[in-house]
Protein backbone atom coordinates (compact mmCIF):
# COMPACT_ATOMS: atom_id res chain seq x y z
CA UNK A 1 0.00 0.00 0.00
CA UNK A 2 1.66 3.52 -0.94
CA UNK A 3 2.03 5.94 1.86
CA UNK A 4 -0.49 9.36 1.97
CA UNK A 5 2.18 11.32 1.07
CA UNK A 6 2.34 9.38 -2.79
CA UNK A 7 -1.70 9.01 -3.23
CA UNK A 8 -1.74 12.55 -4.65
CA UNK A 9 1.02 12.35 -6.70
CA UNK A 10 -0.44 8.81 -8.01
CA UNK A 11 -3.76 10.53 -8.17
CA UNK A 12 -2.10 13.53 -10.82
CA UNK A 13 -0.68 10.77 -12.60
CA UNK A 14 -4.07 8.58 -13.36
CA UNK A 15 -5.72 11.81 -14.17
CA UNK A 16 -3.23 13.19 -17.04
CA UNK A 17 -4.44 12.40 -20.29
CA UNK A 18 -1.35 10.15 -21.33
CA UNK A 19 -2.59 7.62 -18.81
CA UNK A 20 -6.27 7.88 -19.57
CA UNK A 21 -5.45 7.30 -22.72
CA UNK A 22 -3.06 3.99 -21.81
CA UNK A 23 -5.52 2.84 -19.84
CA UNK A 24 -8.24 2.81 -22.07
CA UNK A 25 -5.97 1.34 -24.64
CA UNK A 26 -5.13 -1.47 -22.02
CA UNK A 27 -8.98 -1.92 -21.66
CA UNK A 28 -9.75 -2.36 -25.33
CA UNK A 29 -7.15 -4.59 -26.52
CA UNK A 30 -7.62 -6.91 -23.14
CA UNK A 31 -11.42 -6.80 -23.95
CA UNK A 32 -10.68 -7.68 -27.67
CA UNK A 33 -7.91 -10.50 -27.09
CA UNK A 34 -10.44 -12.14 -24.41
CA UNK A 35 -13.19 -12.08 -27.17
CA UNK A 36 -11.13 -13.53 -29.93
CA UNK A 37 -9.38 -16.14 -27.72
CA UNK A 38 -12.87 -17.57 -26.41
CA UNK A 39 -14.02 -17.53 -30.29
CA UNK A 40 -10.88 -19.07 -31.22
CA UNK A 41 -11.29 -21.27 -27.68
CA UNK A 42 -14.60 -22.21 -28.63
CA UNK A 43 -14.20 -23.29 -32.41
CA UNK A 44 -10.99 -25.42 -31.99
CA UNK A 45 -12.54 -27.07 -29.11
CA UNK A 46 -15.80 -27.91 -30.64
CA UNK A 47 -13.93 -29.49 -33.73
CA UNK A 48 -11.53 -31.18 -31.64
CA UNK A 49 -14.53 -32.70 -29.89
CA UNK A 50 -16.46 -33.86 -33.08
CA UNK A 51 -13.41 -35.11 -34.41
CA UNK A 52 -12.83 -37.78 -31.30
CA UNK A 53 -16.66 -38.03 -31.15
CA UNK A 54 -16.70 -38.99 -34.37
CA UNK A 55 -13.85 -41.43 -33.69
CA UNK A 56 -15.22 -43.04 -30.78
CA UNK A 57 -19.03 -43.31 -32.54
CA UNK A 58 -16.96 -45.25 -35.47
CA UNK A 59 -15.38 -47.59 -32.95
CA UNK A 60 -18.81 -48.04 -31.52
CA UNK A 61 -20.08 -48.84 -34.12
CA UNK A 62 -17.25 -51.82 -34.66
CA UNK A 63 -17.89 -52.95 -31.32
CA UNK A 64 -21.56 -53.35 -32.06
CA UNK A 65 -21.12 -55.24 -34.74
CA UNK A 66 -18.90 -57.91 -32.97
CA UNK A 67 -21.36 -58.10 -30.45
CA UNK A 68 -24.15 -58.88 -32.49
CA UNK A 69 -22.45 -61.35 -34.72
CA UNK A 70 -21.24 -62.65 -31.32
CA UNK A 71 -17.26 -62.09 -32.42
CA UNK A 72 -14.48 -60.79 -29.92
CA UNK A 73 -15.28 -57.59 -29.31
CA UNK A 74 -12.42 -54.99 -30.51
CA UNK A 75 -9.60 -53.84 -28.21
CA UNK A 76 -10.97 -50.74 -26.04
CA UNK A 77 -14.42 -52.00 -26.33
CA UNK A 78 -16.61 -54.09 -23.53
CA UNK A 79 -20.22 -54.47 -22.23
CA UNK A 80 -20.55 -52.73 -19.36
CA UNK A 81 -17.05 -51.32 -18.02
CA UNK A 82 -16.31 -50.47 -14.35
CA UNK A 83 -14.76 -47.40 -15.90
CA UNK A 84 -18.00 -46.00 -17.59
CA UNK A 85 -18.98 -42.84 -16.20
CA UNK A 86 -22.21 -42.98 -14.45
CA UNK A 87 -24.18 -40.86 -16.46
CA UNK A 88 -23.32 -42.43 -19.65
CA UNK A 89 -24.00 -46.10 -18.52
CA UNK A 90 -27.43 -44.91 -17.42
CA UNK A 91 -27.75 -43.23 -21.22
CA UNK A 92 -27.16 -46.42 -22.88
CA UNK A 93 -28.81 -48.87 -20.53
CA UNK A 94 -31.61 -46.62 -20.89
CA UNK A 95 -31.75 -47.35 -24.71
CA UNK A 96 -29.56 -43.86 -26.31
CA UNK A 97 -26.47 -43.92 -27.43
CA UNK A 98 -23.91 -40.92 -26.13
CA UNK A 99 -20.51 -40.00 -25.78
CA UNK A 100 -18.79 -38.63 -22.78
CA UNK A 101 -14.85 -37.40 -22.16
CA UNK A 102 -13.62 -38.29 -18.78
CA UNK A 103 -10.82 -39.45 -16.45
CA UNK A 104 -9.17 -43.10 -16.99
CA UNK A 105 -6.28 -43.98 -14.61
CA UNK A 106 -5.34 -39.83 -14.64
CA UNK A 107 -5.63 -39.74 -18.81
CA UNK A 108 -8.41 -38.05 -20.44
CA UNK A 109 -10.52 -40.80 -22.16
CA UNK A 110 -13.66 -40.55 -25.01
CA UNK A 111 -16.14 -43.21 -24.22
CA UNK A 112 -18.83 -43.80 -26.50
CA UNK A 113 -22.12 -46.15 -25.08
CA UNK A 114 -24.87 -47.85 -26.76
CA UNK A 115 -27.74 -50.44 -25.81
CA UNK A 116 -26.43 -54.32 -25.95
CA UNK A 117 -29.44 -56.23 -24.20
CA UNK A 118 -30.44 -54.23 -21.22
CA UNK A 119 -26.81 -53.15 -20.49
CA UNK A 120 -24.14 -50.80 -22.03
CA UNK A 121 -21.74 -51.34 -25.01
CA UNK A 122 -19.17 -49.24 -24.45
CA UNK A 123 -15.86 -48.10 -26.29
CA UNK A 124 -13.62 -45.39 -25.11
CA UNK A 125 -10.36 -44.00 -27.07
CA UNK A 126 -7.25 -41.74 -25.60
CA UNK A 127 -8.38 -38.46 -25.88
CA UNK A 128 -5.01 -37.15 -24.85
CA UNK A 129 -3.58 -35.49 -27.66
CA UNK A 130 -6.71 -34.17 -28.39
CA UNK A 131 -6.80 -32.25 -24.71
CA UNK A 132 -3.16 -30.95 -25.07
CA UNK A 133 -3.86 -29.51 -28.78
CA UNK A 134 -6.52 -27.56 -26.70
CA UNK A 135 -4.29 -26.92 -23.76
CA UNK A 136 -1.14 -25.56 -26.05
CA UNK A 137 -3.70 -23.10 -28.41
CA UNK A 138 -4.99 -21.85 -24.71
CA UNK A 139 -1.37 -21.39 -23.82
CA UNK A 140 -0.55 -19.63 -27.57
CA UNK A 141 -3.70 -17.77 -27.24
CA UNK A 142 -2.86 -15.77 -23.91
CA UNK A 143 0.70 -15.08 -24.93
CA UNK A 144 -0.26 -14.15 -28.54
CA UNK A 145 -2.75 -11.74 -26.52
CA UNK A 146 0.10 -10.95 -23.97
CA UNK A 147 2.10 -9.74 -27.11
CA UNK A 148 -0.46 -8.02 -28.83
CA UNK A 149 -1.06 -6.10 -25.71
CA UNK A 150 2.19 -5.09 -25.27
CA UNK A 151 3.32 -4.05 -28.69
CA UNK A 152 -0.34 -1.72 -29.10
CA UNK A 153 0.85 -0.65 -24.96
CA UNK A 154 4.39 0.55 -26.91
CA UNK A 155 2.80 2.05 -30.14
CA UNK A 156 -0.37 3.92 -28.47
CA UNK A 157 2.09 4.93 -25.63
CA UNK A 158 4.49 6.42 -27.93
CA UNK A 159 1.75 7.92 -30.02
CA UNK A 160 -0.11 9.39 -27.35
CA UNK A 161 3.34 10.70 -25.76
CA UNK A 162 3.93 12.67 -28.82
CA UNK A 163 0.72 14.12 -28.53
CA UNK A 164 0.64 15.11 -24.74
CA UNK A 165 3.91 16.57 -24.95
CA UNK A 166 3.22 19.11 -27.64
CA UNK A 167 0.18 19.52 -25.54
CA UNK A 168 2.30 20.05 -23.05
CA UNK A 169 4.98 22.44 -24.84
CA UNK A 170 1.52 24.31 -26.33
CA UNK A 171 0.49 24.68 -22.82
CA UNK A 172 3.57 26.02 -21.65
CA UNK A 173 3.71 28.83 -24.11
CA UNK A 174 0.38 29.78 -23.24
CA UNK A 175 1.14 30.70 -19.55
CA UNK A 176 4.53 32.58 -21.00
CA UNK A 177 2.28 34.96 -22.94
CA UNK A 178 0.24 35.53 -19.90
CA UNK A 179 3.35 36.30 -17.61
CA UNK A 180 3.77 38.75 -20.38
CA UNK A 181 6.53 36.93 -22.20
CA UNK A 182 4.90 37.86 -26.04
CA UNK A 183 8.19 36.57 -27.60
CA UNK A 184 7.07 33.13 -26.93
CA UNK A 185 6.17 30.98 -29.72
CA UNK A 186 4.93 27.29 -30.55
CA UNK A 187 6.81 27.02 -33.50
CA UNK A 188 5.25 23.62 -34.13
CA UNK A 189 6.64 22.29 -37.46
CA UNK A 190 3.53 21.12 -38.82
CA UNK A 191 2.33 24.51 -38.96
CA UNK A 192 4.91 25.98 -41.41
CA UNK A 193 5.49 22.65 -43.05
CA UNK A 194 2.78 22.18 -46.00
CA UNK A 195 4.00 18.27 -46.52
CA UNK A 196 3.17 17.54 -43.05
CA UNK A 197 -0.32 16.64 -41.98
CA UNK A 198 -2.09 19.25 -40.19
CA UNK A 199 -3.57 17.19 -37.18
CA UNK A 200 -5.83 19.57 -34.27
CA UNK A 201 -3.02 19.71 -32.38
CA UNK A 202 -1.17 21.40 -34.68
CA UNK A 203 -4.22 23.58 -35.16
CA UNK A 204 -4.06 24.69 -31.72
CA UNK A 205 -0.32 25.93 -32.09
CA UNK A 206 -0.67 27.76 -34.85
CA UNK A 207 -3.98 29.54 -33.20
CA UNK A 208 -1.96 30.27 -30.27
CA UNK A 209 0.77 31.80 -32.43
CA UNK A 210 -0.95 33.68 -34.31
CA UNK A 211 -2.94 35.07 -30.96
CA UNK A 212 0.39 36.04 -29.47
CA UNK A 213 1.52 37.87 -32.92
CA UNK A 214 -1.16 39.50 -32.88
CA UNK A 215 -1.48 40.66 -29.48
CA UNK A 216 2.09 41.90 -29.59
CA UNK A 217 1.51 43.77 -32.46
CA UNK A 218 -1.43 45.78 -30.84
CA UNK A 219 0.69 45.96 -27.42
CA UNK A 220 3.68 47.42 -29.46
CA UNK A 221 1.18 49.68 -31.59
CA UNK A 222 -0.14 51.14 -28.35
CA UNK A 223 3.70 51.65 -26.49
CA UNK A 224 4.93 53.63 -29.92
CA UNK A 225 1.39 55.52 -29.77
CA UNK A 226 2.11 56.52 -25.68
CA UNK A 227 5.88 56.97 -26.07
CA UNK A 228 5.00 59.70 -28.79
CA UNK A 229 2.67 61.07 -27.38
CA UNK A 230 4.10 61.54 -24.40
CA UNK A 231 7.53 62.81 -26.06
CA UNK A 232 5.27 64.98 -28.36
CA UNK A 233 3.65 66.79 -24.99
CA UNK A 234 7.27 67.76 -23.72
CA UNK A 235 8.24 70.91 -26.28
CA UNK A 236 4.47 72.29 -25.87
CA UNK A 237 4.44 71.63 -21.69
CA UNK A 238 7.66 73.51 -21.42
CA UNK A 239 6.60 76.38 -22.72
CA UNK A 240 3.56 76.80 -21.06
CA UNK A 241 5.32 75.76 -17.89
CA UNK A 242 8.03 78.91 -18.85
CA UNK A 243 4.70 81.01 -19.40
CA UNK A 244 2.81 80.27 -16.10
CA UNK A 245 6.45 81.07 -14.48
CA UNK A 246 5.26 84.13 -15.80
CA UNK A 247 1.98 84.88 -14.33
CA UNK A 248 1.87 87.58 -11.68
CA UNK A 249 1.02 86.05 -7.96
CA UNK A 250 -1.88 85.09 -7.37
CA UNK A 251 -4.25 82.25 -6.79
CA UNK A 252 -4.80 81.86 -10.34
CA UNK A 253 -1.77 82.01 -11.05
CA UNK A 254 -1.06 78.82 -8.21
CA UNK A 255 -3.89 76.84 -9.77
CA UNK A 256 -2.19 77.16 -13.79
CA UNK A 257 0.77 76.39 -12.50
CA UNK A 258 -0.13 73.41 -9.95
CA UNK A 259 -2.37 71.66 -13.07
CA UNK A 260 0.91 72.63 -15.08
CA UNK A 261 3.22 70.72 -13.21
CA UNK A 262 0.33 67.69 -12.52
CA UNK A 263 0.71 67.47 -16.14
CA UNK A 264 4.52 67.46 -16.31
CA UNK A 265 4.69 64.29 -14.30
CA UNK A 266 1.45 62.70 -15.92
CA UNK A 267 3.61 62.97 -19.13
CA UNK A 268 7.11 62.04 -17.52
CA UNK A 269 5.25 59.19 -16.00
CA UNK A 270 3.68 58.15 -19.36
CA UNK A 271 7.38 57.91 -21.10
CA UNK A 272 8.47 56.10 -18.03
CA UNK A 273 5.81 53.19 -18.40
CA UNK A 274 6.45 52.91 -22.24
CA UNK A 275 10.09 52.44 -21.31
CA UNK A 276 9.52 50.02 -18.83
CA UNK A 277 6.70 48.12 -21.40
CA UNK A 278 9.28 48.37 -24.29
CA UNK A 279 11.95 46.37 -21.89
CA UNK A 280 14.53 49.16 -23.00
CA UNK A 281 15.59 49.71 -18.88
CA UNK A 282 18.65 48.79 -17.81
CA UNK A 283 20.25 48.60 -14.25
CA UNK A 284 22.78 50.52 -13.05
CA UNK A 285 24.35 47.86 -10.06
CA UNK A 286 26.32 49.03 -6.90
CA UNK A 287 26.11 48.27 -3.42
CA UNK A 288 23.70 49.90 -1.29
CA UNK A 289 22.45 49.03 2.08
CA UNK A 290 18.49 49.60 2.39
CA UNK A 291 18.52 50.85 5.13
CA UNK A 292 20.14 54.05 4.21
CA UNK A 293 17.73 53.65 1.08
CA UNK A 294 14.70 53.71 3.24
CA UNK A 295 15.65 57.26 5.19
CA UNK A 296 16.53 58.98 2.19
CA UNK A 297 13.03 57.65 0.61
CA UNK A 298 11.27 58.77 3.93
CA UNK A 299 13.12 62.43 3.69
CA UNK A 300 12.09 63.23 0.20
CA UNK A 301 8.45 62.48 1.00
CA UNK A 302 8.40 65.61 2.85
CA UNK A 303 9.03 66.86 6.31
CA UNK A 304 5.23 66.67 7.12
CA UNK A 305 4.64 63.77 5.73
CA UNK A 306 5.72 61.88 8.79
CA UNK A 307 7.07 58.60 7.25
CA UNK A 308 8.46 56.70 10.13
CA UNK A 309 11.47 54.38 9.24
CA UNK A 310 11.75 51.17 10.86
CA UNK A 311 15.26 49.11 10.39
CA UNK A 312 14.53 45.68 12.03
CA UNK A 313 17.84 44.11 9.99
CA UNK A 314 19.43 46.18 7.77
CA UNK A 315 20.97 44.46 4.55
CA UNK A 316 23.86 44.88 1.70
CA UNK A 317 22.65 44.51 -1.62
CA UNK A 318 23.61 45.26 -5.39
CA UNK A 319 21.08 46.91 -6.87
CA UNK A 320 20.31 49.75 -9.02
CA UNK A 321 19.13 52.55 -6.27
CA UNK A 322 17.75 55.49 -8.23
CA UNK A 323 15.12 52.43 -9.64
CA UNK A 324 14.79 51.50 -5.43
CA UNK A 325 14.67 54.55 -4.50
CA UNK A 326 11.67 55.47 -6.85
CA UNK A 327 9.84 52.02 -5.79
CA UNK A 328 9.83 52.96 -2.27
CA UNK A 329 8.97 56.65 -3.02
CA UNK A 330 5.82 56.11 -5.07
CA UNK A 331 4.48 53.45 -2.87
CA UNK A 332 5.57 56.11 0.25
CA UNK A 333 3.54 58.73 -1.66
CA UNK A 334 0.70 56.64 -2.55
CA UNK A 335 0.50 55.64 0.68
CA UNK A 336 0.38 58.90 2.43
CA UNK A 337 -2.05 60.09 -0.73
CA UNK A 338 -4.68 57.35 -0.22
CA UNK A 339 -4.17 55.82 3.15
CA UNK A 340 -3.59 57.54 6.93
CA UNK A 341 -0.88 58.04 8.84
CA UNK A 342 0.89 56.46 10.26
CA UNK A 343 2.95 55.70 7.85
CA UNK A 344 5.94 52.87 8.66
CA UNK A 345 8.67 52.44 5.97
CA UNK A 346 10.29 48.62 7.21
CA UNK A 347 13.30 47.24 6.41
CA UNK A 348 13.86 43.61 7.28
CA UNK A 349 16.07 42.26 5.29
CA UNK A 350 16.07 41.79 1.96
CA UNK A 351 11.92 42.60 2.73
CA UNK A 352 10.91 46.04 2.87
CA UNK A 353 7.23 46.55 3.95
CA UNK A 354 5.25 49.87 3.38
CA UNK A 355 2.09 50.72 5.50
CA UNK A 356 -0.53 52.88 5.99
CA UNK A 357 -3.47 52.86 8.28
CA UNK A 358 -6.39 53.82 5.93
CA UNK A 359 -8.91 52.19 4.30
CA UNK A 360 -6.57 49.65 2.69
CA UNK A 361 -6.17 48.54 -1.35
CA UNK A 362 -9.32 48.18 -3.35
CA UNK A 363 -9.92 44.55 -3.85
CA UNK A 364 -9.28 44.26 -7.72
CA UNK A 365 -5.69 46.24 -6.68
CA UNK A 366 -5.06 42.87 -4.47
CA UNK A 367 -6.53 40.31 -6.73
CA UNK A 368 -4.49 41.69 -10.18
CA UNK A 369 -2.57 44.15 -9.01
CA UNK A 370 -2.55 48.04 -9.99
CA UNK A 371 -4.39 49.15 -13.18
CA UNK A 372 -3.35 51.99 -15.48
CA UNK A 373 -5.93 55.03 -14.97
CA UNK A 374 -8.10 53.16 -12.39
CA UNK A 375 -8.36 54.41 -8.96
CA UNK A 376 -11.20 53.60 -7.42
CA UNK A 377 -12.82 54.98 -4.57
CA UNK A 378 -10.79 57.97 -4.82
CA UNK A 379 -10.42 60.96 -7.40
CA UNK A 380 -6.92 61.28 -7.01
CA UNK A 381 -4.25 60.36 -9.37
CA UNK A 382 -3.97 58.86 -12.65
CA UNK A 383 -3.29 54.86 -10.72
CA UNK A 384 0.27 55.40 -12.41
CA UNK A 385 2.46 55.36 -9.55
CA UNK A 386 2.04 51.76 -8.60
CA UNK A 387 1.94 50.12 -12.07
CA UNK A 388 5.66 52.14 -12.45
CA UNK A 389 6.27 50.88 -9.07
CA UNK A 390 5.69 47.06 -10.22
CA UNK A 391 7.49 47.54 -13.84
CA UNK A 392 10.53 49.19 -11.99
CA UNK A 393 10.21 46.25 -9.32
CA UNK A 394 10.41 43.80 -11.84
CA UNK A 395 13.40 45.30 -13.59
CA UNK A 396 15.66 45.01 -10.23
CA UNK A 397 14.16 40.88 -10.10
CA UNK A 398 12.47 41.94 -6.96
CA UNK A 399 8.22 40.57 -5.99
CA UNK A 400 6.27 43.29 -5.07
CA UNK A 401 3.03 42.47 -3.48
CA UNK A 402 -0.18 44.02 -2.18
CA UNK A 403 -2.45 43.01 0.49
CA UNK A 404 -4.17 44.34 3.28
CA UNK A 405 -3.81 44.21 7.48
CA UNK A 406 -5.93 42.35 9.48
CA UNK A 407 -6.10 45.09 11.26
CA UNK A 408 -6.47 47.73 8.49
CA UNK A 409 -4.30 49.75 6.67
CA UNK A 410 -3.00 48.79 2.98
CA UNK A 411 0.45 46.71 3.29
CA UNK A 412 3.19 46.13 0.30
CA UNK A 413 5.89 43.85 0.39
CA UNK A 414 8.87 44.18 -1.96
CA UNK A 415 11.05 41.37 -1.78
CA UNK A 416 14.30 41.83 -3.44
CA UNK A 417 16.50 39.03 -4.45
CA UNK A 418 19.56 37.58 -3.24
CA UNK A 419 22.78 39.21 -4.48
CA UNK A 420 24.80 36.45 -6.63
CA UNK A 421 27.99 35.47 -5.23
Amino acid sequence: MSPPSQRPRLRRWAATLTWKALAFITVMCCGLAALLGTLVHVSVTDQTVDEARARALARLEEAAWAYEAGDRLPPGAGVGPSELPRALRELAEGGERGTMVSDVEGYPTMWAAAPADGRALAVRIDYSQSAATIENLDRAILGSSALAIGVTLAVGAFAVTGVTRRLRTTSQVARRISAGDLDARVGDPRTTDPTRYRDEVAAVAAALDTMASTLQRKLLSEQRFTADVAHELRTPLTGLHAAAELLPPGRPTELVRDRVAALRTLTEDLLEISRLEAGSERLDLEETRLGRVAERVAAGAGAGAGTEVRVVEDARVETDRRRLERVLGNLVANAHKHGAPPVVLTVEGLVVTVRDHGAGYPEYLVAEGPQRFRTEGSTKGHGLGLTIAVGQAEVLGARLEFENAAEGGAVALLRLPVSEG
